[in-house]
């Protein structure tokens, strides 16, 4: 399945922008497909009869003006080529293949639909070229969707020709198997590149059937076939068996096994071994699970270790390791732009992405510069809410005068188009690339970020909960972090550390305590009486969170739905029924807390708050109690030390309020009360973390409010037919809507 995204003007001036290649066969849908562009597998004669049939259609079909997205059917075999649909509109597709190439459809779609010609606009990026001319590429863009099946239980998880997934990664790089590689490493589904698919306690592949076999995960489309590939390569299985199997090209199906027969033959790892590992696209990490993996089992036969022995597992590397190897023998990455013209041409907008040649293309500039840490693919949970705030957070920093430099790697989002920030390095957001970054922008010696003395710090705040899994790791390697400090982000999420808080606060709190076994679990439970709350730590979106009657249905949770650890704890609180539940916004200079808006769930306790419909201003709360959690938010605020965004979750319960929880970060209400207020509050907060005080900001009291606002939840039962629709404190919508 090939698409091609064209354009046409009124003097039947036509261009291809890019042309999308689907892994996938037939029958899946081209949104849960992964896909490549530019095309790998045609030869040039079967991509310009595909480019001449599509003028024909557009033609015929009668599109004067504007872009399209044509795709099609190839059959390898005789090359007959049929036209599968046609929309004579922009398209999920067109925003990849705007991302892809640099090349903005919709904008230029939105001129010629006014009168504009193509060789009349000038092309952004280079300011040389017009958009008559058709993109060329010089590298390689990978899109690997991100599913939300362990949301619901029970669901097909078959893929076919309803799409199913919530949201998309998309990675550049030299080659097929570099972007391969970091489009695996992007989707944050615990993965440091291409390795096995995922097993459970008892070794069966999680989430299927305990009889399900590797080649059936081939055979039937879904979201791990991918790694079900590569394992099936790793472990030896010819190329024609796996083509036969899967209906992928054996194009692909080669690059695979070319990244696997390297991984089987890792047995040392000098300077050429590891500048060809990195070149292949493998991260720091997962070299060093694959050398410690090789040691277990003794086929490491590197007697002189390279490693400085700072990792805790018996002179098994970790990711730390590797890094100071990397950066010893001179393999530091090279960063390229995204140009529209293969580099024909000067460009003027810096969009870059990683790779590993002998030289840069892109020099950073010498200005004091801010870089933000965007939300990485979709997911429920972590939506565009996010998005929002990274980009109002690069227009109030580029006001105040910083470089802005957003690393993300969603191609979704306005945070990733070329002219939303001054730099845009479209890279997953992993501890090794993003300090990679940081050093790059800050000039820094290849031994430290902290001579990163351009760079004045990162933000993490904006981008939801993948950003704050980096501020730690990234604070221990020196760089500056704005706004909240890292402790005060752990705190928060410590359930230990946050109780002692509240006791000195003297701030209420549902009974509770942490678990990190089944056994302790329970005992917790018993002390503080069913039912209770039980959740992961370090999660967002209610990730394998749910309300527990007793001590069966606490064990089989504990065994089935999370895999606990001395450092991942279970959170377990006492349930409290029939409260009223309150979100409340807030912004923090560390000498005044701000309250942005206050906002009263619809539905009961226990539902989670991205699923209840809300309202702003609380409509059945007493002043009394308002009081007291404005109170209590500012007393969180300081103590906590935050600068910028706080979100504070409330229970009020027979006339007590109860602090559920406190995000020490931009919330997914943000839009929703800013857009009621009128208040820019993620603007505010950057210009906060820069320094600013809400004083100077002119922000010293709570916005008064005429009427009210209402948020309500998407739901996307139709997609997902045959599942429990009752709401629960797992969070499962993919959208929100507000009057």
């Amino acid at each position: 399945e090939y698409e091609l995204e064209v354009m046409r003007d009124k003097a039947d001036n036509f261009v291809v922008v890019c042309s999308i290649e689907n892994l996938d066969a037939m029958g899946v849908h081209t949104g849960d497909s992964i896909t490549v562009a530019p095309s790998q597998t045609l030869t040039d004669k079967e991509y310009q009869r595909l480019r001449d049939q599509a003028r024909i259609v557009m033609r015929e079909v009668g599109v004067e003006t504007g872009g399209s997205n044509v795709q099609f059917a190839v059959d390898p075999a005789s090359g007959r080529v049929v036209i599968i649909e046609m929309n004579p509109r922009v398209s999920r597709s067109s925003a990849l293949a705007s991302k892809a190439t640099g090349f903005p459809i919709a904008k230029f779609a939105a001129k010629v639909a006014v009168g504009y010609t193509l060789d009349e606009l000038k092309n952004d990026i280079t300011q040389q070229t017009v958009a008559a001319f058709e993109p060329s590429i010089d590298y390689v863009v990978v899109k690997i969707p991100r599913w939300a099946f362990e949301k619901f239980p029970g669901v097909d998880r078959e893929l076919g020709p309803q799409m199913k997934s919530v949201g998309e990664v998309m990675a550049i790089g030299r080659t097929f198997k570099e972007a391969l590689q970091k489009g695996a490493r992007s989707l944050e589904i615990g993965r440091d590149g291409l390795g096995p698919v995922e097993r459970d306690g008892e070794g069966h592949f999680k989430g299927y059937e305990p009889n399900t076999e590797l080649h059936d995960l081939l055979r039937i489309p879904n979201r791990d076939r991918l790694f079900a590939t590569y394992e099936a390569l790793l472990r030896g299985d010819d190329i024609a068996t796996v083509c036969q199997i899967t209906r992928f090209d054996p194009w692909f199906v080669t690059q695979m096994a070319e990244i696997a027969d390297f991984e089987r033959r890792l047995t040392k790892l000098d300077k050429a071994t590891l500048r060809q590992a990195k070149r292949l696209g493998f991260s720091d990490a997962q070299l060093a699970r694959i050398i410690k993996m090789r040691m277990a089992n003794g086929a490491w036969q590197d007697e002189h270790q390279p490693f400085d022995g700072q990792s805790a597992t018996r002179g098994a590397p970790n990711e730390l390791d590797i890094r100071n190897l990397r950066k010893q023998l001179g393999l530091t990455p090279t960063y390229h732009q995204v140009d529209t013209c293969a580099a024909e041409f000067e460009a003027y907008t810096p969009y870059l992405y990683s790779s590993q040649e002998m030289e840069s293309e892109a020099v950073p500039t010498d200005r004091p510069k801010i870089i933000i840490l965007g939300g990485g693919p979709n997911r429920i949970g972590q939506g565009i809410e996010f998005d929002y705030c990274c980009c109002h957070a690069s227009f109030a920093l580029q006001d105040l005068g910083y470089e802005t430099v957003m690393v993300n790697c969603n191609p979704e989002t306005v945070s990733t188009d070329y002219d939303t920030s001054d730099r845009l390095y479209f890279e997953p957001l992993t501890f090794e690339d993003v300090l990679n970054i940081v050093e790059r922008e800050g000039g820094a010696s290849p031994s430290s970020a902290t001579d990163a003395t351009l760079v004045k710090g990162v933000i993490v705040q904006f981008g939801g909960q993948t950003p704050l899994n980096l501020a730690n790791s990234l604070h221990a390697a020196g760089v500056p972090i704005l706004g909240t400090p890292p402790d005060a982000i752990d705190l928060a999420e410590d359930r230990d550390r946050f109780g002692e808080l509240l006791e000195r606060l003297d701030i209420p709190a549902p009974a509770h305590g942490m678990a990190r076994t089944a056994n302790e679990a329970a005992a917790v439970a018993k002390e503080i009486s069913y039912p209770v709350v039980v959740r992961p730590s370090y999660v967002l979106g209610g990730r394998a969170m749910a309300v527990v009657d007793d001590e069966t249905a606490l064990r089989q949770y504990m065994n089935e739905a999370v895999s606990v650890s001395a450092d991942r704890p279970i959170l377990v609180d006492r349930f409290l029924e029939d409260a009223f539940e309150v979100d409340v916004d807030a912004i923090c200079d560390g000498e005044r807390v701000v309250i942005g808006g206050i906002m009263q769930h619809i539905e009961e306790a226990g539902i989670h708050s991205g699923d209840s419909a809300c309202v702003l201003p609380p409509y059945k709360i007493s002043q009394y109690h308002l009081n007291i959690i404005r109170e209590y938010t500012e007393k969180l605020g300081l103590a906590l030390g935050v600068r910028g965004l706080m979100n504070v979750q409330y229970a009020v319960k027979d006339d007590v309020v109860y602090v559920l929880e406190v995000n020490p970060r931009a919330s997914r209400t943000v839009p929703f009360v800013s857009k009621a207020t009128g208040v820019p509050l993620a603007k505010l907060a950057a210009q906060v973390m820069a320094g600013k005080t809400l004083v100077e900001l002119g922000l010293t009291e709570e916005p008064k409010l005429d009427g009210f606002f209402v948020k309500e939840a998407v739901l996307p039962w139709k997609k997902f037919t045959g599942i429990d629709t009752i709401l629960g404190p797992e969070m499962r919508s993919t959208g929100e809507v507000m009057g």
